[in-house]
């Protein structure tokens, strides 16, 4: 079994939990960690003991928030990895192609590229503390792929556009309410839950869950050219003044100023 730095993964039964294990970033992730999370997907794959898959986040503050922006600030990037590609993009299609079903347990807060996670998973139980939120219009940054146009399938091009144009929290029980989440549940009984649901699907064919799971996806597959689509677009903005402008304001903590970037 590989060794994570970023992650770690563990086999329960039936089920693989990956866990996202940054707290001190409330689980951001680096170009590192999704590197990590693509190779524990992988594995989780080709574990024939392994029918179905959680991911969660270290710690009781957050599921995940995203792409690192103290790094990307720092750097300009988000930093190095073994294959020199930050392959975000590889891993919302991974989630998906990954012929288990995955469960997000959502732990805390889940907000910009972590939100996009768990909407990606096929099934979401959160906390009764977890919050939802899409952040990349404030941070200059955004996911026009499966982040925005996945989410619309999920919960309606209403709130999907007020998520992403307001970029305001969410509680649980309002995710919950919108179809975003499954179940909420009491935050100390969170991991048992998921674990319960884990073992509930377990019991199920295999082939015909692979089946399922396929036929699902069928209907949005094409999202996938959105959003290799939208990395493009992303690696290119990254670099222009307006996006360092959202990264510096995060990691000063002030407000961004990105009036003079509106144009006609």
């Amino acid at each position: 079994m590989p060794d994570y730095d970023d992650i770690r993964y563990e086999i329960d039964g039936q089920t693989a939990v990956i866990t996202i294990n940054r707290p001190q970033r409330y689980n951001a992730f680096t170009a590192k960690t999704v590197e990590e999370l693509i190779k524990a997907f992988r594995a989780a794959w080709a574990d024939t003991a392994v029918a179905v898959i959680i991911l969660t986040g270290a710690g009781d503050k957050a599921f995940c928030t995203g792409g690192d922006v103290k790094q990307r600030a720092e750097t300009g990037d988000y930093g190095p990895t073994e294959s020199g590609m930050f392959e975000i993009g590889y891993l919302h299609k991974l989630i998906r192609d990954v012929p288990k079903p995955v469960i997000a347990a959502v732990n805390g807060v889940a907000v910009g590229g972590g939100h996009v996670l768990h909407v990606l998973c096929d099934l979401s139980i959160a906390a009764d503390t977890a919050t939802f939120g899409q952040a990349g219009p404030r941070v200059g940054s955004f996911d026009a792929g499966f982040g925005s146009a996945y989410l619309a399938r999920v919960v309606g091009e209403k709130r999907a556009r007020e998520m992403w144009y307001l970029c305001r929290r969410y509680d649980a029980a309002t995710a919950e309410r919108w179809g975003l989440v499954n179940y909420v549940v009491p935050a100390d009984q969170l991991m048992d839950e998921a674990k319960a649901l884990a073992a509930e699907i377990a019991e199920k064919s295999p082939t015909a869950l692979r089946f399922l799971k396929q036929s699902f996806n069928a209907d949005t597959d094409h999202q996938a050219g959105l959003s290799n689509l939208a990395m493009s677009a992303l690696e290119i903005f990254v670099d222009t003044d307006e996006a360092k402008e959202g990264a510096a304001a995060f990691t000063e903590k002030r407000p961004a100023d990105f009036a003079r970037f509106v144009s006609a």
